[in-house]
């Protein structure tokens, strides 16, 4: 009998051991499971502190904007940056100047790189194709400005085969302008655009000292408007 209840207990206790060694395991794995949740919560709330920073944005103005992407104002503009969607939807004047000021600092700053960026590249280019002229295809990935920049310059849209755009060029070069050309329906073929500007006799000297650009449209004309037969001259307002 004293046997048979020594067995009973052994069992007893082997199973309540195995329970104990069951809730164990599964502790450590939610434990593990919750600090592999952690350790991949922080690079994301890492990266989110870093884009704050380069936009000169406290962690509460970057969570406002990524709430403000969420809603409407995302909807209609899905690329918009946070400078701007903050701005649109100040809750105050004081504020809506604050995020005009950043984004005019912002502005200053990208404009001084691009701007030694091409003169590197116009070295680079005399330096590599002396006897070619350069063609800028002006597209931009994240935000396309559709206004025209501010130069005291023109700019001319022509297409190939259009005796008109290249009388007008010829007009435009002859009175000393500067101006810049955008060939609409280029479809970014540099050589279509050097061609056609050999043909109607542009000076490459003009073309190397920047008085005359060559560009690829990339649908600025459109963007513009699109509207009239071409050839267009628009001045850096965005008028005739």
């Amino acid at each position: 009998m004293t046997c048979v209840v020594s067995r009973r207990f052994a069992c007893i206790a082997a199973c309540l051991m195995s329970v104990a060694a069951a809730a164990t395991a599964q502790t450590r794995i939610a434990a593990s499971s919750s600090a592999t949740a952690i350790e991949r919560a922080s690079p994301m709330a890492a990266s989110d502190e870093a884009r704050a920073h380069a936009w000169g944005l406290d962690a509460a103005e970057w969570s406002r904007y990524q709430q403000l992407m969420q809603g409407p104002l995302g909807i209609y503009s899905p690329n918009l940056d946070p400078l701007t969607a903050l701005g649109i939807e100040a809750r105050s004047d004081a504020e809506r100047q604050h995020y005009a000021e950043l984004q005019v600092r912002a502005e200053s700053q990208r404009v001084q790189k691009e701007l030694m960026y091409q003169r590197a590249y116009d070295a680079a280019w005399k330096r590599l194709y002396p006897d070619q002229v350069p063609v800028h295809a002006l597209t931009s990935p994240s935000r396309p400005d559709v206004s025209l920049a501010h130069t005291g310059r023109l700019a001319v849209f022509v297409k190939d085969d259009c005796p008109t755009c290249d009388a007008r060029v010829r007009q435009l070069q002859t009175s000393g302008a500067a101006f810049d050309i955008y060939m609409v329906g280029s479809r970014g073929d540099d050589a279509r655009i050097r061609a056609w500007a050999q043909r109607i006799g542009i000076d490459p000297a003009k073309v190397r000292a920047r008085t005359i650009t060559l560009n690829h449209d990339a649908g600025r004309w459109l963007m513009l408007g699109g509207q009239g037969t071409l050839p267009a001259v628009l001045s850096d307002t965005g008028s005739p």
